[in-house]
């Protein structure tokens, strides 16, 4: 460590940090709540309006995993710098974007320039606090990493219904300013993150872009294209797989690689990951399909459905200092456990949701999803990256956000495409009983005849009313299905928790006191 940063508070680093890294995060979905808007504003469809969001997603998957190289060949420092500005200068073309095209075009480069704030914010935060300090330097990250994504709607909805789907991005400026200001002032490079000249792997960076590209751009649109019933998709997905080999193949042996896979060599890294890809599936899959559930099934309006939200996202604001603190007491694993633990039983709960579940009912699982993630993302990035040496934590990183990223986009697809799916198999199966020879129908059918007869409902065919009901029910065992899967999907990388090794300085202590 620098004589520089040793005068820098630790504090004010996280700050500096941790206001790009809150941008970055909310503008994944900020703009989800605003296509409407968006579509009839620059004359385009819905289905074209939603590449101002996969675009920015496609971009940004690219550059995580490259973080770290990138930070290596320019600067740590420089690149931080770098990214802001031209995240800052892309949100103003965004909100002056005068059609789609242009508007896609900005979103690219907003999510290129936006991809390495949160690995290299992460990695800089890391290295600011010394090591028996790292569960309170995740907990602080963790606020941007589990509230961004709840916020982002929220504010989205709120600025667009006041003002216009422009001021989403300008609302940027302000921020991305004070963040370089700063950057400049406390951010310092430590001797091993100076600028240096290296071998750029062109065939590497080639090989990621259109692997990663390709990939997301099947999680994407897999559902609206009807997955491998699409040649599009299963084009994509073959071109996907090929460049994703030989970009394995490629970075095993290039003296400079992109990617440095060496580190899937530590066991507490490797377990780390996979953990993440599924917590964050987890944690996706449930907040995309929830509100979906209530407005198209309940009736919420959207600001109802982010209420329903909200309280998740304060849950986990409130329970990651205190599990900050509780790591350095307790053996993380344990907390780690119990927190996979509580996101899987509430996951599960979901599952049990009917048509007459009230407000309340839906909040406290997502309150209680949100403490779960809070005791879940601490001990998990503790442990994952408490072995790696400092002058590789920047590739780490972007590796373990990588993965994270692609967890959350799994998660919207699968659970997505399994409410779906499933909403049509139990469909098929409730029509099968409305028979003549089924008691229950004919029974159903009598009483809804009478009254729609002694009400306002003369004239209306009773069979109608009972195949609304029948597809709501189907939904609904739909979006059922789909929170279990989910639910069992997380429980079953608990066995990888105990693979993972104690971080150092917690190790003698816990050998001390049984733990």
């Amino acid at each position: 460590m620098t004589d520089q940063q040793r005068q820098v508070n630790k504090w004010v680093v996280a700050l500096t940090v941790m206001l790009p890294t809150l941008i970055e995060i909310i503008d994944t979905s900020i703009v989800n709540v605003s296509l409407d808007h968006i579509r009839g504003s620059l004359s385009a469809g819905i289905n074209e309006a939603t590449w101002a969001i996969s675009s920015y997603l496609l971009s940004n998957a690219i550059v995580i995993p490259m973080s770290g190289w990138l930070a290596r060949l320019l600067g740590r420092k420089r690149y931080q710098i770098g990214s802001i500005v031209l995240f800052t200068v892309s949100s103003f073309l965004c909100g002056s974007a005068w059609s789609l095209k242009s508007l896609i075009f900005f979103r690219v480069l907003q999510g290129l320039a936006g991809g390495g704030l949160v690995p290299v914010s992460q990695a800089i935060l890391l290295e600011a606090f010394p090591r028996r300090e790292h569960g309170m330097a995740m907990a602080i990250f963790g606020i941007g990493t589990m509230f961004g994504p709840i916020l982002g709607p929220l504010l989205g909805g709120i600025i667009t219904d006041n003002w216009s789907w422009r001021w989403i991005f300008y609302i940027n400026l302000p921020i991305g300013a004070l963040a370089i200001f700063l950057s400049v002032l406390f951010i310092h490079d430590p001797p091993y993150m100076k600028r240096r000249s290296m071998g750029i792997d062109y065939t590497g960076f080639a090989l990621l872009a259109v692997g990663l590209g390709s990939l997301q751009y099947v999680l994407d649109t897999g559902q609206r294209s009807d997955w491998f019933g699409s040649g599009t998709i299963v084009g994509f997905t073959v071109l996907s797989v090929a460049a994703l080999g030989f970009l394995i193949i490629n970075e095993k042996y290039h003296e400079h690689p992109i990617l440095q896979l060496s580190l899937f060599r530590d066991a507490s890294f490797t377990s780390g990951s996979v953990i993440i890809f599924f917590v964050f599936l987890n944690l996706f899959g449930s907040i995309v399909i929830l509100p979906i559930f209530l407005q198209t099934l309940m009736g919420y309006t959207s600001y109802q459905a982010g209420l329903v939200l909200g309280p998740g996202g304060i849950a986990a604001l409130l329970a990651m200092p205190i599990v900050g603190k509780l790591v350095t007491l307790v053996n993380p694993k344990k907390i780690l456990a119990a927190g996979i633990l509580i996101c899987s039983a509430t996951t599960w709960s979901m599952s049990l949701f009917n048509l007459q579940t009230d407000f309340w009912t839906f909040v406290w699982p997502r309150v209680t999803l949100g403490i779960g993630m809070g005791c879940i993302f601490i001990p998990l990035t503790t442990l994952t990256l408490s072995h790696i040496p400092r002058e590789m934590m920047g590739e780490a990183t972007s590796l373990f956000n990588m993965i994270r990223n692609l967890g959350g986009s799994f998660g919207i697809a699968i659970s997505t495409t399994m409410a779906a799916r499933r909403a049509q198999f139990h469909q098929a199966r409730l029509v099968e009983h409305l028979t003549p020879f089924d008691p229950s129908y004919v029974f159903s059918r009598a009483r809804i005849s009478e009254a729609l007869a002694s009400g306002t409902g003369q004239g209306i065919p009773p069979e109608g009313v009972i195949y609304r009901e029948l597809v709501r029910q189907a939904n609904l065992l739909g979006f059922n299905d789909a929170f279990f899967i989910i639910a069992v999907s997380l429980l079953a990388v608990l066995l990888l928790v105990f693979l993972m090794r104690t971080p150092p300085e917690e190790g003698a202590a816990m050998a001390k006191s049984g733990g």
